[in-house]
């Protein structure tokens, strides 16, 4: 069984940054890919931005350039650096692991909440 625990999120004001953190339970190399998805309320879950074993990345058109997401083999951890924060980012974010077609992981979302 796979474990994702994310961390990192809080209350901050726009502008600011934030860097979320997912730690694995095995080797970030044993998946297909990594990412971070968000839900906000009343809307539903959407990808911000996914990472290859190849280290190939994609992001939402609404965080390219401000967000990046990375990973280190060595921690088992993959990382979300959340920069100039807007209200509209305020979500619940969820680390998501695909090991193969039918196994697809979530952590348990980390909150975000950007406001003045």
């Amino acid at each position: 069984q796979v474990q994702l625990v994310e961390s990192g999120g809080g209350l901050v004001q726009p502008g600011e940054s934030l860097r979320l953190s997912c730690a694995a339970s095995r080797s970030i190399f044993s998946f297909y890919t990594m990412g971070w998805y968000r839900q906000a309320p009343g809307k539903e879950r959407e990808l911000v931005a996914t990472i290859t074993r190849g280290g190939s990345t994609n992001y939402a058109t609404s965080v390219k350039g401000r967000f990046t997401i990375s990973g280190d083999n060595a921690k088992n951890t993959v990382y979300l650096q959340m920069n100039s924060l807007r209200p509209e980012d305020t979500a619940v974010y969820y680390c998501n692991a695909v090991l193969s077609v039918k196994a697809n992981y979530w952590g348990q979302g980390t909150q975000v909440t950007v406001s003045s």
